[in-house]
């Protein structure tokens, strides 16, 4: 049996009418970009999260470069950024001419609270706590500690959309956050798509006129600024998928909950909830020292999956320069070799789920 990773046609299979009516509207409308449909988008977004401002932006990874634009970040700066994560988190720090500053994770991909003071020093002006595989890093004690140093704290919620701490969103605690739309996060469009939630008004609106050329309008540009902007028929996808967002989550949740109980006797590490975490499983991920063994095993019958991230940053190509060890960042060292995400996603079917557990089970035996 074949079990793909992730099979995002059985999610478009149930809402198909639906978007074949909305690429139909914004055809006959003719207007792609902006427009009604990225307003009501922010409008839903902000409601949905009972945050003030949500700025539409072209994809996660502008939203974050233009949030930190907007605080002022630049070359000689210090941003905190967990060792364990995409490389946006970090690129979009050095395009700034700012110098990212790289924080161990906890055994769940985490930012290490316990360290990021450690790290903090005259130059640092910000923490980019990131809700790594679905859940969220401590935003409780993170916000204490910024605002003890007077830092600014941007969480980046790609992996966490609706995901919670002490039943609040990801999104509501931090100064800023930045979300994902790529099609294969839990609210995916169909191209990139990303934007930023604040209660700062003046931050929302640099940043809007920041992605907008330097301009609140067509024509007047008061500094320079980018392209980056949601379009229209993105927009129009996100709010259509809006209202499933809960009841997908809830699915993987439930697919999670039935991997811990057929795999928890396995000698393999399972994703842990944090106490006081509402986890929303963008990702399944399993930790084992037999990945490389394991990963083929399930390869040859037929089961697909992947490893994110197979070098956590410090280690890339892109940051060698900065002589980190492997010993600075032991837990995302560990993680990048023994880290394998299963399959998960809504409309995986429960002989496919069985599969993968069986496969496993045998693997293990």
């Amino acid at each position: 049996m074949d079990v793909p990773f992730l099979d995002l046609t059985r999610t478009h299979q149930s809402m198909q009418d639906e978007l074949e009516r909305i690429f139909k509207r914004v055809l006959n409308q003719s207007y792609f970009v902006y427009g009604r449909d990225v307003t009501r988008f922010e409008e839903l977004f902000s409601l949905e999260h009972q945050v003030e401002h949500c700025v539409a932006v072209g994809n996660c990874t502008d939203a974050l470069e233009l949030t930190l634009k907007a605080f002022g970040i630049r070359k000689g700066d210090e941003v905190i950024v967990p060792a364990l994560t995409w490389i946006s988190d970090a690129e979009v720090v050095s395009n700034l001419g700012a110098k990212p500053v790289f924080v161990d994770v906890t055994d769940q991909g985490l930012i290490d609270l316990a360290q990021i003071e450690t790290k903090i020093t005259k130059a640092t002006k910000a923490i980019i706590p990131v809700h790594l595989y679905g859940q969220m890093a401590d935003m409780v004690n993170i916000m204490e500690l910024a605002s003890e140093h007077r830092l600014k704290v941007i969480e980046d919620c790609a992996q966490a959309v609706y995901a919670k701490q002490h039943g609040q969103r990801a999104g509501t605690y931090g100064h800023a956050a930045v979300f994902s739309f790529y099609p294969t996060k839990n609210l995916g469009a169909l191209g990139d798509a990303g934007c930023v939630l604040t209660n700062d008004e003046a931050l929302a609106k640099t940043v809007r006129k920041l992605a907008n050329h330097g301009a609140p309008d067509k024509h007047s540009h008061e500094f320079p600024g980018s392209n980056s902007r949601m379009d229209t028929l993105q927009a129009a996808i996100l709010n259509s998928k809006l209202p499933w967002l809960s009841k997908w989550n809830e699915e993987r949740k439930q697919i999670a909950a039935y991997y811990n109980e057929e795999l928890n006797h396995l000698p393999i590490k399972l994703p842990a909830i944090v106490p006081g975490n509402t986890h929303v499983f963008h990702l399944y991920q399993i930790q084992t020292d037999r990945r490389g063994g394991l990963k083929t095993h399930l390869k040859e019958q037929g089961i697909q999956t992947q490893i994110h991230y197979p070098a956590a940053l410090p280690f890339t190509k892109a940051y060698e320069f900065l002589n980190h060890e492997f010993n600075e960042f032991p837990n995302a060292y560990r993680i990048q070799q023994q880290t394998l995400s299963l399959p998960m996603f809504p409309g995986i079917k429960g002989p496919e789920l069985m599969h993968v557990v069986d496969v496993l089970c045998g693997y293990f035996k």
